[in-house]
Parts: structure tokens; sequence; C-alpha cells
């Protein structure tokens, strides 16, 4: 099987704050939104993540969705390409209401994975998650 693309689509409860968040970290809207949808570009890859009102994406589903609070769907991967670039993200998301859960790179601790990465995973305002990574040994 050979597929053209593939895009994501998440349940957020509101659309006008996801826009917010979205747009505030310099994502490119995806078309217009509407009430039940905001939709963003991700990297050079043009990866689409859909952010659908709940309600509609539940109905699309034809299931329950994930509650976020007690527990996880899935986590996208972001990729800095500078220590520099790395340290802004970490501000900007903080700044645009995101969640930080873990920055092995506050306070300048030298904590990082054995392939020399830093990371920082981070929720938006719904709790989708996120790995924000700078690999040191890629300079």
């Amino acid at each position: 099987m050979k597929t053209k693309m593939i895009w994501a689509n998440l349940g957020v409860e509101s659309i006008a704050r996801t826009q917010k968040f979205y747009r505030e970290l310099g994502f490119k809207l995806n078309g217009e939104p509407n009430e039940e949808l905001v939709s963003f570009i991700f990297g050079d890859n043009n990866f689409i993540i859909h952010f659908f009102k709940k309600g509609k994406l539940k109905e699309s589903m034809e299931g329950a969705l994930s509650d976020l609070s007690t527990g996880n769907e899935i986590m996208f991967s972001l990729s800095a390409e500078t220590q520099s670039e790395y340290d802004q993200w970490v501000k900007q998301i903080k700044k645009a209401g995101g969640k930080i859960h873990f920055d092995s790179n506050i306070d300048r601790k030298e904590f990082y994975d054995k392939n020399g990465y830093y990371v920082c995973v981070f929720a938006d305002p719904d709790g989708h998650k996120y790995n924000l990574l700078y690999n040191k040994n890629k300079q």
C-alpha cells in the first residue's frame, strides 16, 4: 500500500486558544480555521496536524477520546537546529501557555542521553505532548 500523505487529527476544547498557541510558536496555518477545525503545517516536510473540536473528532472516530489529564495519546517530536533555537523554543512554549513537563537544559544542567540530545517534553493547552530535541553532536 502506498499513501501520498499522512497527517494527524487531534481533539481540542477551543479552536481560538489552539490557534493562538500554535501561531505564537510560529507555525503556519494550513487553510482557513473555522468553528470546528484549525490546521497547522509542521516542519520542512509539511506534516499537517488538524485540531478538531473534541465533539467533532469524537463523532468522526466513533468512540471516546483519550483523557489527557490521566494519560497520553501520542507524542510528536520536533527538532531544533541550534542550542540557541532550542532555548528560544522553551521560552516561547512557556510564554504561549504551554506546560513544560521536563527540560534537560533548565539551570544549564549537562544532562543529555547517550546520543547527546537536550530534551524538552511539553504539552499544548489541551495536553497534547511534544518532544523538543536538540542534538549537541550535530554541530
